[in-house]
């Protein structure tokens, strides 16, 4: 078996020992937490998360349920740009809605997925 550098972002059911050579390399994905936002969450201390999450793993996953909780996460994600550029990384963040189960209750959330912005290429 391999030494895994990611082992606490897997699952813990993440079956790694059941892999096979072929399938190793395609079935291991690093996992990432969601980072969830409330409307009370403080902005600069979820730009933070995001940042720290983006300079290690390259992707983060931000999710929040309602106006106020959308509100402070995009205020969040404006100020993670500026985090991240001293280290010379600028952000995309594409919007979903998602269906997520609370409390028995289906509940719609808006979730962002954070990429590296791709360079362009000095070819055109």
């Amino acid at each position: 078996m391999f030494d895994d550098p990611y082992s606490d972002t897997l699952p813990p059911d993440f079956p790694v020992d059941n892999l096979d050579d072929d399938d190793e390399q395609e079935a291991y994905q690093p996992r990432v937490s969601i980072i969830k936002v409330s409307s009370r969450s403080r902005s600069t201390s979820v730009a933070g998360a995001i940042a720290a999450v983006m300079r290690e793993h390259r992707f983060a996953e931000v999710q929040a349920i309602g106006a106020g909780a959308v509100n402070q996460a995009v205020k969040a994600l404006a100020i993670c740009r500026g985090y991240l550029e001293q280290d010379e990384i600028d952000i995309v963040c594409t919007p979903m809605f998602t269906e997520v189960n609370i409390d028995g209750k289906e509940r719609t959330a808006l979730r962002f997925t954070v990429e590296p912005r791709p360079v362009a290429s000095d070819d055109t």
